[in-house]
């Protein structure tokens, strides 16, 4: 069983990894506000929910490099190394919190809301580091015009979409285990 769970899992990990490399292709067309949905987020952070939490941080952590590296965006220094940590920090608190948390509706969103707040700090700090520690090349305005202000319709689309789904593929587990 543990076997069959094992690859199941990878096989899941590998359609999010590869919905990160899509999805950004598809939020693109709407060019004003494509990058600031966040496309990759949402494979990720499922990733986590379904699979666990440390095959959500590997999807996470390896997409930004491997996109970067296959098909030039997002750029390699500091977006797509800053993000790899970002999206990992995402992929594990989701499927972590997801697991520690009673199975309440409402721990969905906490869980979700946790992951996005833990990310966007991961972020920051990375590339605050990046920066040489250097509060006049990335200061709090940075901070929260790249973690928060530019990604306001990415945060939107997450909070209303991936609880949704998260929910439905737990009522299709739940269904399952009734029958």
């Amino acid at each position: 069983m543990k076997k069959q769970n094992t690859t199941i899992n990878l096989a899941l990990a590998a359609m999010f990894l590869a919905l990160t490399f899509v999805m950004p292709f598809l939020t693109g067309q709407v060019p004003q506000i494509g990058s600031m949905l966040c496309p990759m987020h949402i494979p990720v952070i499922l990733c986590g929910y379904i699979c666990s939490a440390p095959w959500g941080l590997a999807v996470g952590f390896i997409a930004p490099l491997l996109r970067s590296f296959t098909l030039g965006m997002p750029p390699l220094f500091p977006t797509a190394f800053a993000m790899s940590f970002e999206l990992a920090v995402y992929g594990f608190m989701s499927g972590f919190l997801y697991r520690v948390l009673p199975k309440k509706k409402i721990n969905i969103y906490v869980s979700l809301v946790m992951s996005m707040v833990a990310g966007r700090l991961v972020w920051g700090i990375v590339q605050f580091c990046f920066m040489g520690l250097d509060t006049t090349r990335f200061g709090l305005s940075a901070f929260w015009a790249g973690a928060v202000a530019n990604a306001l319709p990415g945060i939107a689309v997450q909070i209303v979409l991936i609880p949704i789904i998260v929910m439905l593929i737990d009522n299709k587990k739940f269904a399952k285990m009734r029958d």
